[in-house]
């Protein structure tokens, strides 16, 4: 039966994953756990299914553009599909405890502390044609292992995890070449895991035609507005998000939680100004020059 509040939740959360082009495991997830009491392997099979949908869309379009390493695709595969099938067979194995409900909460640190990471490299961004840069295959082999390991069991880290590890393997990447190359190989990885929990997982219809119902248009919504919308603080409340669902799934405790939630808050902030301030300077030098030079 169709759920029209999960409907409206997914379509919330589609908008921010529109807006930040992240996310959409890492909330969706524990948003069914969290909110509509839905088992944890139902949440991470049905969520998995529905972004096995949706995925391709975004693929094709930098397929288009060039913007996407094949060969790096092609070791990230090698390691993140059969590592995938594995993680299946654990979350299948544990379903039993609140294993799979743990794994999803040290999923979400990691994400938090990779979108923490891929903000303070993320000006660095480098200038090399994706075509042009020289694949390392054990590591890259590796991410994929255990990128795809961790998606099997959560559905968190196609975006959120693989990408900052590629940022650190290949920091030559464009930022463009960088989000495209992940998108392509996030396919098959999460076309593997849903393949999985269809064949061994929790699998229910009626929660992935619910999430597909208000996720379509949440995401075409998010991405339409997302040129308007601060990007940067979006992506900061996000990591916040991430952060409390993170702690909550993990059993923390409320004033844990609170404090963690408060001082991330008050980082948050700091960044913010600190960011600002350095943006600043060099345009205030700009002007300053332009001035003088007029005089």
């Amino acid at each position: 039966m169709i759920d029209l509040a999960l409907i409206g939740g997914s379509f919330l959360v589609a908008i921010v994953v529109g807006l930040t082009g992240m996310g959409g495991g890492a909330l969706m997830t524990p948003m069914m756990m969290l909110f509509f009491n839905v088992p944890p392997l139902a949440a991470v099979s049905s969520d998995l299914v529905a972004s096995a949908v949706m995925k391709p869309v975004g693929s094709v379009v930098h397929l288009r553009r060039g913007t996407v390493n094949l060969r790096l695709v092609g070791w990230l595969c090698a390691g993140s599909v059969p590592a995938a099938f594995c993680g299946v067979f654990l979350a299948r194995a544990f379903a039993v405890t609140d294993a799979v409900k743990y794994a999803l909460g040290v999923a979400l640190l990691l994400a938090v502390a990779g979108m923490a990471v891929k903000t303070l490299l993320g000006g660095r961004g480098g200038t090399a044609s994706a075509r042009d840069i020289v694949v390392r295959p054990i590591p890259t082999l590796l991410v994929g292992m255990v990128g795809g390991l961790v998606v099997g069991v959560s559905s968190v880290g196609s975006g959120s995890l693989i990408i900052v590890a590629l940022l650190a393997l290949y920091p030559a990447l464009k930022a463009n070449q960088l989000v495209g190359t992940d998108l392509v190989q996030a396919v098959p990885l999460v076309a593997a895991a849903a393949l999985g929990h269809l064949l061994f997982g929790d699998f229910q219809l009626d929660l992935t035609l619910s999430l597909l119902i208000g996720s379509i248009p949440g995401v075409y919504l998010g991405a339409r507005i997302s040129s308007r919308a601060p990007g940067g603080l979006i992506r900061a409340l996000l990591a916040i998000v991430l952060l409390a669902s993170a702690l909550k799934l993990l059993d923390a405790s409320n004033t844990l939680t609170v404090a963690a939630l408060v001082a991330a808050t008050a980082v948050v902030i700091t960044g913010w100004r600190w960011r600002a301030r350095r943006t600043a300077e060099p345009a205030a030098r700009d002007e300053a020059m332009s001035t003088a030079g007029r005089q």
